[in-house]
């Protein structure tokens, strides 16, 4: 605040009485209605799979940008994929017998830990600004935003 100026410089009001002004100026944020960062969305539609991409498509500053939407889409399709292939696996670890359940269940666990990489992968993309698309699930994608 200036002293003696008529009106508040960062926010217009009229200067009723200096301490009025003062905590007026100290509530209200700097940023306030700007939302998060496009690559910060775009990171955090991939934290839940299809829950946050969801969520990034209807919530309203996210569901018009066009780089959020494409990780929103990629993300539930991955998560959709995802469980599609867990089920099958699912449904061959209980039909298998005990020396080829092992062998399935080792294998189901390196799938795993490489579908945990790529989704820190895509992540990373995201959160760099670049729309990193996945062979079959990108382009499928991108066709929606």
């Amino acid at each position: 605040m200036v002293a003696g100026a008529a009106f508040c410089p960062s926010c217009g009001k009229g200067a009723g009485s200096g301490i009025a002004i003062q905590a007026s100026s100290r509530s209200a944020p700097a940023t306030a209605g700007q939302g998060l960062q496009r690559n910060i969305a775009g990171f955090l539609c991939y934290l839940a799979g299809f829950i946050t991409g969801i969520i990034f498509l209807v919530v309203d500053p996210y569901k018009r940008d066009h780089f959020v939407r494409f990780h929103a889409f990629q993300a539930i399709f991955l998560s959709a994929a995802c469980f599609a292939v867990y089920f099958v696996l699912g449904i061959f670890l209980v039909i298998l017998p005990g020396f080829l359940w092992r062998a399935a269940w080792f294998l189901q666990s390196l799938l795993g830990l490489g579908i945990f990489l790529l989704w820190l992968f895509l992540m990373y993309k995201a959160y760099n600004n670049e729309e990193f698309k996945l062979p079959v699930i990108g382009d499928l994608a991108a066709k929606q935003v």
